[in-house]
């Protein structure tokens, strides 16, 4: 734990990587120093977490310079050897937060303010997010909710319990705690360089706030891991509601990238966008950012991280010139992106309005335009390379605005409203939108009680009257953050059209007519996409693609293993050396 403070730049700094035990905890200032502890532990397992999402998934590939334990997680094929496979870095976590929440007294008051809640809650949202993780990674895994101060203690037998099990004996402490604001403690240093351009320190820094985990985004989480859509639904609203989080028009401009396309840029064009998509990675920027683990700006003031390194970037050079100098690109990368990512992105249409004109769109072959602003080119001596920017600094994103709103998506979808969950990708969900939603007022489908509209204004109420200023406009489509011109009923990206040609693109070779689950599952297959093309290497993927199957093999509608047989094909080129159809070698070997 931490046992010292020097300042809120030397906010995660601590003495020592042992735990320290004080039962007293009476203190009031206690609270923030074991939150500091707490927050030290993420970092240590920050990179474990990205690596092992995103080389199990279906967006990285593996080059000549790739260590054996990287492509040990590629291939499905890790040994005892494997330094990503380490569950003591989760469970230090976990014991930190059960020492805190077993001794900690929550009635200290300033005035009649109970001071320690806000870092109390923290504590359970941290240690259920680290027990998720840890039984997405390896299933079923030993559960304590008391901590363990001793060798005794340590060699103990304990229960183990997956998914399930862990939602089961944690739910009802979230959900008693939840609403509950983030501890703040001002600015920190982690994240950006040293050698950052500017001398103005808040300019260097970035907000604690950002470094908490909401109790109530864990919550949701653990709702749609488990299958229950609408409460999972509910609480993601919920933290959209009082937050006021809307989807930004962040873009792309393809003026940037012309040289790269088959087909010259027509005169015509016309593009909006009120910001671009790329800053939402530079260095100390929170833009559509809620959570992330920061690390140091260097070694001597905490915990650093591999992650820029991996993906080709050398972060923590002391000669490389400024933080945003390609002269830090490195061809010696270990991880690629893959065919398959570069292929969802390219077979993506790109729309636009031409100028001038509010009744016509057209379409442009030239693909999703993310990926050219995820990858700079660079050249080393007679190579050429890209390098993945989005480590280009020492943050690991957990949630952002576009992350929450694609989980609720695919909650809404599988609640049965899939127009509704279109829609976030298409226009985002404001009222100013609502012209655009003709469908959403038609009669229900079989199977469902109410219409679109009723859904939004009553169960997720986006369009009850006391939403309506909050979404009011500035909500937009995510997927027009690369492909531009999506909204409203003059472009080509419309319902209908985009899930005919996904189930087309699915060869289900149905004999009978579509149904409405037939939509809900075509529709999780382009949130699904959106997923990689909006949060590509940020950490989630492996996790997003087997939830996403456990849904399917859930549904059971086209067998019962449907799910494991979809997740098997995307990740057909890995070559594992197990069936990835069998969800038992889904798991990462318990060490």
């Amino acid at each position: 734990m931490t046992s010292t403070l020097t300042s809120c730049e030397d906010l995660f700094d601590t003495e020592s990587d042992r735990q320290v035990f004080d039962p007293a905890l009476n203190e009031k200032t206690d609270s923030m120093f074991y939150t500091l502890g707490i927050l030290k532990g993420l970092q240590q397992l920050g990179d474990q977490y990205v690596l092992v999402n995103e080389m199990r998934g279906d967006l990285t590939a593996t080059n000549s310079y790739t260590e054996t334990s990287l492509k040990q997680l590629a291939t499905f094929n890790v040994d005892e050897t494997n330094k990503f496979d380490s569950a003591y870095l989760y469970y230090r976590v976990i014991n930190n937060c059960n020492y805190y929440i077993a001794h900690r007294d929550t009635n200290l008051l300033t005035g009649s303010r109970k001071v320690a809640i806000p870092e109390y809650a923290e504590a359970l949202a941290i240690r259920a997010w680290t027990y998720m993780q840890l039984a997405k990674i390896y299933g079923k895994v030993p559960f304590y909710t008391t901590p363990l101060t001793s060798i005794a203690d340590v060699n103990a037998q304990y229960e183990t319990k997956d998914l399930q099990g862990i939602f089961d004996a944690l739910e009802a402490e979230l959900v008693r705690y939840s609403g509950t604001i983030v501890p703040i403690y001002g600015s920190i240093s982690a994240g950006v360089l040293n050698s950052s351009s500017t001398d103005n320190p808040v300019e260097k820094s970035v907000s604690s706030k950002i470094a908490m985990f909401p109790i109530d985004l864990v919550l949701a989480d653990l709702y749609l891991e488990t299958h229950q859509y609408e409460k999972a639904a509910q609480y993601y609203f919920k933290f959209i509601q009082k937050n006021m989080l809307e989807t930004y028009r962040y873009g792309v401009l393809p003026t940037t990238y012309e040289k790269h396309f088959s087909v010259k840029l027509p005169n015509d064009l016309s593009v909006t966008v009120s910001g671009y998509w790329k800053n939402i990675f530079a260095t100390n920027s929170t833009i559509d950012l809620v959570t992330c683990i920061p690390f140091a700006a260097n070694r001597l003031r905490g915990v650093t991280t591999n992650l820029p390194r991996y993906f080709g970037y050398d972060f923590y050079s002391t000669t490389g010139g400024s933080s945003s100098s390609s002269s830090r690109y490195l061809l010696e990368r270990q991880i690629d992106a893959s065919q398959a990512y570069l292929n969802l992105s390219a077979s993506q249409l790109w729309y636009y309005r031409p100028q001038n004109s509010t009744t016509t769109a057209k379409t442009l072959m030239i693909g999703d335009l993310r990926r050219y602003a995820s990858f700079e080119e660079a050249t080393k001596g007679d190579s050429a390379f890209s390098v993945m920017i989005k480590f280009n600094n020492a943050n690991i994103p957990i949630y952002r605005y576009s992350t929450i709103y694609l989980r609720l998506a695919e909650a809404i979808n599988r609640m049965g409203y899939p127009d509704a969950a279109f829609a976030i990708l298409k226009d985002g969900l404001s009222e100013g939108n609502l012209t655009s939603y003709d469908y959403f007022r038609s009669t229900p489908p079989d199977g469902r009680v109410e219409n679109t509209l009723q859904f939004l204004t009553s169960t997720i109420p986006f369009f009850a009257e006391e939403n309506k200023s909050v979404f009011r406009t500035l909500n937009k489509g995510i997927h027009s953050r690369g492909t531009n011109y999506t909204e409203g009923t003059f472009s080509p990206y419309q319902l209908d059209t985009i899930v005919g040609e996904k189930i087309k693109e699915l060869d289900l070779n149905l004999s009978r007519p579509l149904t409405l689950a037939d939509t809900i599952n075509a529709v999780e297959d382009l949130i699904c996409d959106e997923m990689a093309l909006e949060l590509a290497f940020e950490g989630s993927r492996f996790g997003d693609l087997t939830r996403i199957a456990r849904h399917k093999n859930k549904e059971a509608l086209y067998g019962a293993n449907y799910g494991s047989k979809w997740l098997a094909k995307k990740l057909a080129y890995k070559q594992a050396a197990v069936s990835l159809e069998d969800e038992n070698n889904w798991f990462l070997p318990f060490r």
